[in-house]
């Protein structure tokens, strides 16, 4: 079978779109488990009903919107090897698709989390899950630093800058969550 020549730009399209549904739903997924955890801070009255809803706009989330982008994403990148299937003979290639696979394990991992938050047996922290939530930002930069150079990854200086200004990113968002605790510790205590 022969494919026509535009369904190698059709497989790209699709999955560049692919891979940003599934990269925002991985984003925001993490980010409703910390509210979701959060919520044994709140009066036990409000608990059950926030709890509720986080648990209902984590299914939603994970079933209409990140999943599906996984398996578009995922589905078109087997189109684009089967157009370039030389790249399968690269170093690249097989660094992206080792990427790939912890990516597949990081979405499983949420629904993992996501079934224990469910079932009230969810033993991460807040802080633990805001940790977790940088994996996808770094392996998202990774990802694209290896579509881009391909074989002439850079190890120069200012790809060490771009790592080094991630890292900062990251721990910043740490470091504020921290404080932004400490700070209603205070209050609550004074």
């Amino acid at each position: 079978m022969t494919l026509p020549p535009e369904a190698y730009l059709w497989f790209k399209t699709l999955h560049i779109v692919g891979v940003v549904v599934w990269f925002a739903g991985l984003f925001y997924l993490v980010r409703l488990f910390i509210y979701h955890v959060e919520t044994a801070e709140l009066d036990p009255a409000l608990q059950g009903p926030f709890q509720e809803q986080y648990g209902l706009m984590e299914k939603r989330l994970a079933n209409i919107i990140t999943t599906p982008g996984m398996v578009v994403a995922v589905s078109m990148a087997v189109g684009l090897l089967v157009c370039q299937p030389g790249w399968l003979h690269q170093s690249w290639m097989h660094a992206k698709l080792a990427v790939v696979l912890a990516l597949l394990g990081y979405h499983w991992l949420c629904y993992r989390l996501m079934g224990q938050l469910q079932s009230g047996t969810c033993n991460w922290s807040g802080r633990q899950l805001r940790a977790l939530n940088e994996l996808p930002t770094l392996m998202l930069v990774l990802v694209v630093m290896l579509v881009v150079f391909k074989n002439q990854f850079p190890t120069s200086a200012a790809t060490w800058f771009l790592v080094a200004l991630v890292i900062f990113m990251a721990a910043s968002i740490q470091f504020y969550a921290r404080w932004r605790r400490l700070r209603k510790e205070a209050a609550a205590g004074a």
